[in-house]
Formats: structure tokens, sequence, C-alpha cells
């Protein structure tokens, strides 16, 4: 499953990211944007492996309040599927 999820993360674009994000109601800046790209590049092994000691609140102040609601929101929605 690693290596289909590794397949998809190597070819996903920022444009990728950007367009989800509207798709759920978040507008990200430029900053934010390149924040969540690097850190979903970087971290994404880590967050799919340990999601329930992945403590997302540390992450806010990399965003707009209502784009972290948000973003907090998406990552609930799909932390589910991860257990």
């Amino acid at each position: 499953m690693f290596n289909i999820i590794g397949a998809y993360i190597n070819k996903l674009t920022k444009d990728d990211i950007n367009k989800f994000a509207i798709s759920k109601g978040a507008n990200l800046s430029n900053e934010e944007l390149e924040f969540t790209y690097s850190f979903i590049k970087k971290n994404w092994k880590d967050v799919l492996k340990n999601p329930s000691i992945f403590d997302i609140e540390r992450y806010s102040k990399y965003y707009g309040k209502d784009n972290f609601i948000k973003i907090k929101q998406v990552f609930n929605e799909y932390k589910v599927y991860l257990k």
C-alpha cells in the first residue's frame, strides 16, 4: 500500500494540492500552499504510520485561522481511514 501512496505523492504537484484545498473550501495563500506541499512531500510516511499521535495543532501557526479550521476538518475526515 505504501508503494501506491508513495507513487502518488511523488507525482503530486502544488496545483493538485491547491485544487483539493479549494474543493474543501480552503483558499491557501502562497505561503500556506508552499508549507503544505513541503510538509506532505517530507512527512507523509510518518503521518500514515502513526496518525493517532500526529498533532495537527502544532501546525496552526502556518495557516490563517479559517484555513486551519478547514484543514483540520479534512484531516479528521480522512484520519478515520488510517486506523
